[in-house]
């Protein structure tokens, strides 16, 4: 058997083994890695014969040493295959782990982070490297039950308002021009600042612009209007089978109507007129069971794994920045990598974002 292992920067090759796989999603793909900030884009590709293993990541600098260190972009990424993960052969999977911890030594990155995607079984593959934590659930509707059952299963409470508020006649469109963006994303800043979110969570404008951008991506912003005055809004992320809210926001001068409830089912919708399997909901914060989660869980109850990837390639090399930073590796603290927590001694002096954390990922 042949087999070969190399590492791609450019988007014609990316994409080609992105479109080749079994299933993937718009995280997975070239132009949406370029869009982060945090370091460089690397693609990973391990062939045997005619099976490829392709795992995108963000390479990054760790300030003060020699070393880098590797993540995921915001959302659900992980490796991918041109088969079924869980279908890859047992001699498949061992010889990747063997290629991808000497890439990674190779990079002089001492340890990776990645969220797993939950409907591509990515831990087949990485549960023996290791690393592999359960992070909760996520809740998703079947977009393939019929539009009537998907209701029925809503929280009776929810359907009556769901109703009430399309009686309302509110306006519900698709943004067309930037300046309903621009409105989109001051409403969004907004709810940051009422929620006390993390930096990772404030984009700019451009980084909204560019997630529709329609030669690369497949993604609208959906809105919701009373009369001029926009009451809520979804960027809302597609891929073959699968619709998401990726980033949403309700006005404060709504809050008290929840017309998040009306835009929920209406992503629903339109992704069942797209033809989309499945509508992920996501879960709560950091996998919690917090108020974000039973919101979502009021229309359904279906649930699957949420799964994370922390692996460290070089133990020493980590111990020592982890030393180096003066955090306590306590095991309770669910920051990865340690050596970057926010309490560390040593700050970083310019504005590169921090890492994804375990506590925040949702």
């Amino acid at each position: 058997m042949s087999y070969r292992s190399f590492t791609i920067h450019n988007r014609k090759d990316w994409d080609e083994y992105i479109n080749q796989s079994y299933a993937h999603e718009g995280f997975h793909t070239w132009y949406y890695h370029s869009l982060n900030n945090e370091g460089e884009p690397l693609l990973f590709v391990y062939e045997e014969d005619a099976v490829f293993i392709a795992l995108p990541v963000i390479k990054r600098k760790i300030e003060g040493s020699e070393y880098f260190d590797m993540t995921c972009v915001y959302g659900y990424s992980g490796p991918l295959s041109n088969i079924p993960l869980e279908n890859l052969p047992v001699a498949i999977t061992t010889q990747f782990k063997v290629a991808f911890t000497g890439f990674m030594k190779e990079e002089s990155a001492i340890c990776i982070f990645s969220r797993l995607h939950p409907f591509l079984n990515q831990h087949h593959l990485l549960e023996n490297i290791g690393g592999i934590k359960d992070n909760g659930t996520t809740l998703y509707v079947d977009l393939s039950m019929s539009e009537e059952e998907q209701r029925n299963g809503y929280d009776k409470r929810l359907g009556r308002q769901i109703r009430s508020l399309r009686k309302m006649g509110f306006v519900i469109k698709e943004a067309d021009t930037i300046q309903e963006i621009e409105h989109f994303a001051e409403m969004y800043y907004k709810n940051m600042d009422r929620l006390h979110a993390s930096s990772n969570y404030y984009f700019d404008v451009q980084h909204f612009i560019n997630l529709l951008n329609e030669e690369y991506m497949k993604n609208k912003l959906i809105l919701i209007y009373d009369g001029l005055n926009l009451m809520c809004g979804a960027l809302i992320l597609l891929s073959d089978n699968i619709v998401r809210n990726h980033l949403s926001a309700t006005s404060p001068d709504y809050l008290n109507i929840s017309p998040s409830k009306l835009l929920t089912d209406e992503i629903s919708m339109i992704g069942r007129r797209l033809g989309k399997k499945i509508f992920h909901l996501g879960g709560g914060v950091g996998g919690k069971e917090d108020s974000l989660f039973n919101f979502k869980k009021l229309f359904s109850n279906l649930q699957v794994k949420d799964r994370i990837w922390c692996y460290i390639n070089d133990e020493p090399a980590y111990n020592e920045l982890v030393l180096k930073s003066g955090v306590d590796p306590n095991p309770e603290i669910k920051f990865f990598p340690l050596y970057r927590h926010p309490n560390r001694k040593t700050r970083s002096t310019t504005s590169e974002p921090e890492t994804t954390t375990i506590e925040n990922l949702n």
